[in-house]
């Protein structure tokens, strides 16, 4: 082989060795240096172009950038025995490589144990709190008021919640304070934790339904009694009202029709008083008017001869 065949040759060599040896760093990644599984030197943290050892070493990278795990919907019990379905969301980073290596290898084995411990941890919190607790926001948290249909917060137990001493931010707080500590022994940093869904169980539904039903069920029976109430005032005002006007209306017509006999009286008076045989007139047509008021076709009168009719009848004859 001549001379340039060996250096070509040298130089082919020298080209897959520098190129087996370098790697590179993005901003994004973090690298573990590892000679036959173990690790070498320090975690590179660093981005750009590093170089290793060629067949011997191997480059492990691992994210550096805000991860999530999302566990799945599990069902378990509050402290009141209720059943409900959390959906528990968390976001974490590696910030320990080195042990993050050496106790997880990989990120398919840190999101089991994320869901391990994460999970024993959100099952110890809700079986420490009432249901009231787990989906109640915060103990600061006011009542909605719906003026709309006129139930004000503070009227008997309708529209008032009932006060709670945590709430579920603070509970969210504890699953973290409690589990922070054990992540971060694999080289984890546990960033937040977040119920992201709470569900009811089916029973739990029914329970809720029906006191929502009785709560409306209460409040259309406070607006019938209002109503029956107002209904009552109203026709109680109307009965009066019509008993004042029906009074008043009365006493016109009685003072209507004194003062009208008082005239009839005074103009009778002064046409009859005028001669004696007008007044004599006056009493004989009042005597026919009693007499065709009292005596009908049905009536039987017994009468003596001295009385003043059978005088009249008598008369009456005598000129037939």
């Amino acid at each position: 082989m001549s001379l340039f065949g060996k250096a070509g040759v040298l130089f082919a060599l020298l080209a897959i060795g520098l190129f087996l040896s370098a790697y590179t760093v993005n901003q994004a990644e973090q690298v573990i240096i590892t000679q036959f599984g173990r690790p070498i030197g320090e975690p590179v943290t660093s981005p750009g172009l590093h170089f290793k050892l060629p067949f011997v070493q191997q480059v492990n990278s691992f994210d550096k950038r805000y991860l999530a795990w999302d566990g799945p919907m599990v069902e378990m019990s509050t402290k009141d025995k209720t059943y409900v379905q959390v959906d528990t969301f968390a976001r974490w980073r590696i910030t320990d490589p080195m042990q993050y290596y050496l106790r997880l290898r990989d990120e398919r084995s840190a999101q089991s144990r994320l869901e391990d411990i994460l999970g024993s941890e959100t099952r110890t919190a809700i079986a420490r709190h009432e249901l009231i607790e787990v989906v109640r926001t915060d103990k600061d948290r006011k009542p909605f008021v719906d003026e709309s249909l006129g139930v004000l917060a503070g009227e008997g137990t309708l529209g008032v919640l009932r006060p709670i001493r945590f709430g579920r931010v603070a509970i969210e707080k504890n699953v973290f304070d409690a589990a922070a500590p054990k992540l971060a022994e694999f080289g984890i940093e546990l960033l937040d934790v977040r119920f992201k869904r709470i569900n009811y169980n089916h029973q739990v539904l029914e329970r809720i339904y029906q006191r929502m039903i009785s709560e409306r069920l209460q409040i259309a029976q406070r607006f019938r009694s209002e109503g029956e109430g107002e209904a009552a005032r109203i026709n109680g005002n109307k009965e009066r009202d019509i008993n004042e006007i029906q009074s008043t209306a009365y006493k016109r017509v009685q003072e209507i029709q004194g003062e009208a006999d008082a005239r009839a009286t005074e103009i009778y008076a002064k046409a009859y008083a005028q001669k004696p045989e007008a007044a004599k007139f006056y009493k004989f047509t009042k005597s026919m008017e009693t007499y065709r008021k009292v005596i009908n076709g049905d009536a039987s009168i017994v009468l003596s001869t001295n009385s003043e009719l059978f005088n009249l009848l008598k008369r009456a004859d005598q000129k037939e």
